[in-house]
């Protein structure tokens, strides 16, 4: 999809009440896109609506919970009607966490997130690739991120949902190689300064805060509007995700570990809080800006970075010693060849 063919073209995004959603809805309708918000929470998605149409663009709400599939089909049919019969991008930005001990967090929760973060992008493929299909093009775009790459303690089932959607959108790809005008793209992003810290369940007993360094939700909106108009199958958003990503490959034991003991420490350091199921199985009214209320914390990526310079040097080390016995047996060999 080419710059110019935005202006005009149907938009759906999910999520779209804070955050990374509300930011990308503005975004497209900067370009002249219609766009269609949805989430749970229909006076926020007012807001946002309220704001495009004063800037002098077109908007739909439609309050949808991207875990009831017939609500997410009856999204894709109102935002097809509503403007040009079409619809030709849709984001999977909707989802959420959970911080706590495995066994201490509410089995609702940790379900509640998989249906959120990976069937809710599901849902959205499902209903979205019919229209596609009939079109002949279409980009869907998934919001995921680092936790796609590095599995992380206190946080397993969206280390799941994460995972999973990464295997969902390779094996759809692979699907849809004849179609090369369907497009399904992945965004995998490092902390943003979202309300997600705010909706989040938290049963860690300790405020939560993202790691820096922190990156802004207009980068990561500017990032899939970007792909809308020229696709590729995955973004980055943020160097932390790629060093995440080499020290798990690398070093996955020890990069999991590092993890977890960064965690501990902070943890250890951090303010106390009520224990509190967040976002997940209710909405609440809090969070509805662009932006979080935390830029900081003392959980530092830095480490992250040490996890894959670790994991380097124990690959580079495990390759020497390897050779170096190689190198020895052959020399064994030729001894023994002439002795």
């Amino acid at each position: 999809m080419h710059k110019h063919q935005l202006k005009g073209a149907t938009v759906v995004v999910t999520g779209a009440s804070s955050g990374i959603g509300k930011a990308t809805a503005l975004a497209f309708a900067a370009e002249g896109a219609f766009v269609v918000v949805a989430a749970r929470r229909a006076r926020a998605l007012n807001n946002v609506v309220h704001e495009i149409e004063r800037k002098g663009g077109h908007a739909l709400a439609v309050p949808t919970d991207v875990t009831d599939p017939a609500a997410v089909e009856q999204l894709a049919q109102i935002a097809a009607n509503h403007f040009n019969g079409r619809i030709d991008v849709w984001f999977n930005n909707a989802g959420a966490g959970a911080m706590g001990a495995f066994d201490e967090v509410p089995l609702a929760i940790h379900e509640q997130v998989v249906r959120l973060n990976l069937l809710g992008c599901i849902h959205g493929a499902y209903a979205a690739l019919p229209f596609f299909k009939r079109q002949g093009s279409g980009v869907l775009i998934n919001m995921n991120s680092a936790g796609a790459w590095l599995p992380t303690a206190y946080a397993a089932a969206y280390s799941a949902s994460k995972f999973g959607l990464r295997g969902f959108s390779e094996a759809l790809r692979a699907e849809l190689r004849e179609q090369p005008d369907i497009h399904v793209c992945d965004v995998f992003a490092s902390f943003v300064n979202t309300p997600g810290f705010e909706h989040a369940a938290n049963y860690t007993g300790h405020i939560l805060k993202p790691a820096p360094p922190v990156y802004s939700p207009w980068k990561v909106a500017r990032t899939v509007v970007k792909l809308a108009q020229n696709p590729k199958a995955r973004r980055i958003v943020g160097w932390p995700v790629n060093l995440a990503r080499l020290g798990y490959v690398l070093a996955p034991a020890f990069s999991t570990y590092l993890m977890k003991w960064n965690l501990d420490h902070y943890f250890k350091k951090a303010q106390p809080m009520p224990l509190t199921e967040g976002h997940i199985l209710s909405t609440t009214p809090q969070g509805q800006g662009v932006f979080g209320k935390t830029r900081r914390s003392g959980a530092g990526a830095a480490l992250l970075a040490a996890a894959a310079l670790i994991g380097l040097s124990t690959a580079l080390h495990r390759l020497q010693r390897s050779a170096r016995l190689k190198v020895s047996g052959d020399t064994m060999r030729l001894g023994t060849s002439f002795s």
